[in-house]
């Protein structure tokens, strides 16, 4: 395990990239000190996202006979949700806005030109696990839009040379 890991997982916190592996125990633990909680479901699926990157769909099951609600409950909740993830992210996370304000400044182009260059859609992950790129429903930078997230660190008037440079010092595979 690396320092990296060792300290995000101290936190609570998976990297991007970095989520550590299934734990059922581990799942159970966080079930646990949750179910107890009023409205738990909630608290329960972030604090799993927290430790896992995602919400494993092994622990929905669990999650359901914790809180007497039906599989379909919880997968209802995740799935309903855009925060949540069903499948680990890549390395880095970027969360574009969609929201009107960022939208009223270019946001939609810029969406397309970056979903079209990593060949993902929406939710995505690229081919090589180095990006996942997720909608944001408004970030609070409105008078610096387009605005993102990259892994959760704040980005303001995005271009598509900015947004190019970044995956360039990535060293993201990108198409023409």
């Amino acid at each position: 395990m690396t320092q990296s890991t060792s300290s995000h997982q101290a936190a609570g916190i998976a990297s991007p990239g970095l989520a550590p592996q299934w734990d059922a125990a581990e799942a159970a633990d966080i079930i646990a000190a949750h179910a107890g909680m009023e409205g738990a479901t909630l608290p329960i699926l972030h604090a799993l996202q927290d430790a896992f990157g995602f919400v494993p769909r092994e622990s929905e099951a669990m999650i359901a006979d914790a809180l007497n609600l039906s599989r379909a409950e919880i997968r209802g909740v995740v799935s309903f949700y855009h925060d949540f993830r069903s499948a680990p992210p890549g390395k880095h996370v970027l969360k574009l806005c969609r929201a009107e304000a960022c939208q009223s400044v270019g946001a939609v182009a810029l969406a397309e030109n970056l979903l079209r260059r990593l060949a993902v859609e929406w939710g995505g992950t690229t081919k090589d696990g180095a990006w996942t790129i997720e909608p944001a429903y408004c970030l609070g930078l409105c008078a610096c839009g387009p605005a993102a997230l990259l892994d959760g660190e704040p980005l303001a008037r995005l271009n598509d040379s900015k947004l190019a440079a970044m995956l360039r010092d990535t060293g993201a595979t990108v198409m023409p």
